[in-house]
């Protein structure tokens, strides 16, 4: 077995008794079953309230859209917040016990080291989301009907491209700092700038969180598509990635 194997299988292992697997898939899956059964009964639960009878007059019967909206709402951003708790003390951490340097006196290359880390979450995020989204794709078929597979199958594919984009970026910070702390407050301020670059107009359809209005679009039926986004995404998460492994190459651990 190569070295990045059996560090990626380290990692996995870690994640596996440290429980952030069953914690990052019990948090994905519940607001997965929670998104097509608050589309279908906040007309209902506002009735509840004083003057509720009005308000649920004047909202839209609720749909098959509306779970997928909220789907992609819940999912995106609970996989922001999992992607930076989960990342933000994976190198850091390891630095500031001093258990990389253990791991890096075995013959194991730097790049090894950090690539496996990445590859580990991935692996975590991909289950995670994956399960959110056949528990939300069953409920929303008991609750409105059926959704396309291959476009649901999109859409899922999209979010975890936009939650990697975020592991991707959080883990050179957790690279750069020497405290899980500090790996913490920079990619969290890494990660607001680039929501709020992202909300400019023009910009904005050329970043990651287009992709989330992509999926929405493939949902809807729309044909908009938004190719330079997932390029874009792509080459933030490669070039945090080989920032990483460059600055820990020159790092003293």
């Amino acid at each position: 077995m190569s070295p990045f194997a059996v560090s990626v299988r380290k990692e996995w292992l870690e994640h596996w008794r440290n429980y952030r697997f069953l914690v990052l898939v019990v948090v994905l899956t519940l607001f997965g079953l929670l998104a097509p059964f608050t589309a279908r009964y906040t007309p209902e639960m506002m009735k509840l309230l004083p003057n509720g009878e009005a308000i649920a007059r004047l909202m839209p019967p609720p749909s098959r859209a509306d779970a997928v909206t909220q789907y992609l709402k819940s999912v995106s951003q609970f996989g922001v917040i999992l992607a930076l708790l989960l990342t933000m003390g994976t190198v850091a951490q390891e630095k500031d016990r001093g258990t990389a340097a253990m791991m890096l006196v075995k013959p194991l290359p730097r790049s090894a080291f950090v690539l496996a880390k990445f590859a580990a979450l991935a692996l975590l995020f991909t289950l995670g989301i994956g399960a959110a989204g056949l528990a939300a794709w069953y409920y929303t078929w008991l609750l409105f009907g059926p959704l396309d597979p291959a476009r649901w199958l999109a859409l899922n594919a999209l979010v975890l491209g936009f939650v990697l984009v975020q592991v991707a970026v959080t883990l050179l910070f957790s690279v750069v700092a020497r405290s899980q702390a500090a790996a913490g407050g920079l990619a969290f301020g890494g990660l607001m700038l680039l929501a709020i670059v992202s909300s400019i107009p023009v910009v904005g359809t050329y970043l990651p969180a287009q992709l989330l209005a992509w999926a929405a679009a493939l949902m809807a039926g729309n044909p908009t598509t938004a190719w330079p986004a997932l390029a874009i995404s792509g080459l933030i998460g490669s070039a945090s990635l080989l920032g990483a492994v460059i600055l820990f190459e020159r790092q003293e651990v």
